[in-house]
């Protein structure tokens, strides 16, 4: 007697759907694993939540301009961009197209370009422009923070609300995941009043700094520099992403004037 034999067909549509399955239950279980939880579980969550948007993470400063820098050495444009890498994974894993300024030590001004501050104003410039070039769905720029004081710590999220009015929204849900998350400030996002570069020549493009601590405290400057923090960092303002992207609305105004000074 013959045996019969099963032959399954597999479509290249269903090969990429499997994938992408499967490329959804591993970050969510990564997620999970580090602290985090998926902020819904409705059949829109098991899908490609960011399939077809482009987003734009600024890793601050780069080359020369090295930011700022703690007692023990730990230099905040490697922490950006550390930070940045892991944010872009997350953010490819759930479907979107992910656009860097910068994706190493360096930055986009003009090779021959001479001097710190004409450096520093063509690299913002080319920051903008290139921005704006891709068309994103959002921008989301990250720093560290520094001040005189040590005695000063945790995150903060800024926005500025005169370019979209989309601004608050991103960065009140990037603020209140990593406060949720980390467990490590009281602050919500708050309005730029430092007239930061990035956030006044983005006009038209959802658009939030994301300060993520003081390197001028030794023991945040310590946790920063640890990859597992920056994880969870980064898997923090990857889940303010998506609630922002689900078309989630604020339940109250979260934002205030509470702030600390920001470092550009």
């Amino acid at each position: 007697m013959r045996r019969k034999r099963l032959v399954v067909w597999m479509t290249y549509k269903g090969a990429l759907r499997i994938a992408a399955g499967m490329a959804t239950l591993v970050l969510t279980w990564i997620l999970l694993s580090q602290g985090g939880e998926p902020v819904s579980r409705t059949w829109s969550y098991w899908t490609l939540p960011l399939s077809g948007k482009t987003i734009a993470i600024d890793a601050g400063h780069g080359g020369i301009d090295g930011g700022a820098v703690s007692k023990e050495g730990v230099v905040e444009k490697d922490l950006n961009l550390a930070i940045a890498l892991y944010l872009r994974d997350y953010l490819q894993q759930a479907g979107a197209i992910v656009l860097l300024t910068r994706e190493g030590d360096y930055d986009l001004a003009n090779q021959d370009t001479k001097g710190y501050s004409k450096r520093k104003t063509e690299d913002l410039m080319q920051r903008v422009a290139n921005i704006k070039e891709s068309e994103p769905s959002l921008v989301v720029s990250i720093h560290m923070n520094s001040i005189p004081s040590a005695k000063w710590s945790g995150a903060q999220t800024f926005f500025n609300p005169a370019n979209h009015p989309d601004n608050q929204v991103l960065a009140t849900f990037i603020q209140n995941e990593i406060r949720r998350n980390l467990e490590n400030t009281s602050r919500v996002a708050v309005k730029d009043k430092n007239n930061v570069y990035l956030l006044k020549a983005l006009e038209n493009i959802p658009t939030a700094l994301v300060e993520v601590g003081f390197l001028s405290n030794p023991g945040e400057a310590a946790r920063l520099a640890d990859s597992n923090y920056q994880r969870q960092v980064a898997a923090s303002i990857y889940q303010g992403i998506l609630r922002y992207s689900s078309g989630e609305k604020l339940s109250t105004d979260t934002s205030s004037d509470q702030e600390a000074n920001t470092t550009n």
